[in-house]
């Protein structure tokens, strides 16, 4: 196999690592911010459930997850999951990656002076006002260096696709380099790996520096 031609299977496998990527992000980040909310009630019975996802899913290695994820309609209800290896990639991530996040926006919110609620409730905003216009502009700064190593952490861990035998670049690295006896398609994985989190490191600091309006 020509150089060219390992390259081109590899850009393929790129392109599905970034739509887990990028399709992790859009649920996860959302889910995670119910769960922030849930585990912050007042309803003991919702903040406990909310505390057992995140003690869970923090607890428990991603590849386990995936697993489960995987094959728990088979083994539960017979299900046929022949079809089902990409939406269960997509799932698992989400789920995964929403109790970090939801860890994460907790801390944020709850970082918030109390006496910032009280000012805009004498100023008449009602409490989504509140939220919206002053907690989460403060709290989407103050969270974002946690936020970026997280991101930055799940484009490594879309590698972890492989565990379901999904094509992603990692994966047909590694039947590349055990067919052609060739340690070069795991360096252009570690290329391609580099290549993205050098792009979302730089995204995510244009952020950062956007939010920092203090200086």
């Amino acid at each position: 196999m020509t150089f060219a031609t390992m390259l081109e299977q590899m850009s393929t496998g790129m392109l599905r690592t970034v739509g887990i990527f990028v399709l992790t992000l859009i649920f996860s980040m959302p889910l995670g911010m119910l769960v922030a909310f849930a585990r912050m009630s007042k309803n003991r019975i919702i903040k406990n459930i909310a505390r057992i996802y995140i003690s869970v899913l923090r607890g428990t290695p991603l590849m386990l997850q995936l697993l489960v994820v995987y094959f728990a309609p088979f083994y539960i209800w017979g299900a046929n999951i022949g079809g089902y290896r990409f939406a269960a990639v997509i799932i698992g991530f989400a789920l995964n990656y929403a109790a970090y996040f939801a860890e994460i926006y907790r801390g944020g919110i709850e970082s918030i002076p109390k006496g910032q609620y009280e000012a805009a409730a004498v100023l008449g905003y009602t409490k989504s006002q509140t939220f919206m216009r002053i907690v989460l502009p403060q709290v989407a700064k103050n969270i974002m260096p946690a936020v970026t190593n997280e991101v930055i952490t799940l484009v490594k861990d879309t590698s972890l696709a492989f565990t379901l035998a999904y094509q992603e670049v990692f994966t047909i690295g590694k039947q590349i380099a055990a067919a052609q006896t060739s340690f070069m398609p795991f360096v252009i994985a570690g290329v391609f790996y580099y290549i993205a989190n050098a792009v979302v490191a730089f995204v995510m600091e244009i952020f950062e520096k956007k939010m920092n309006y203090y200086r």
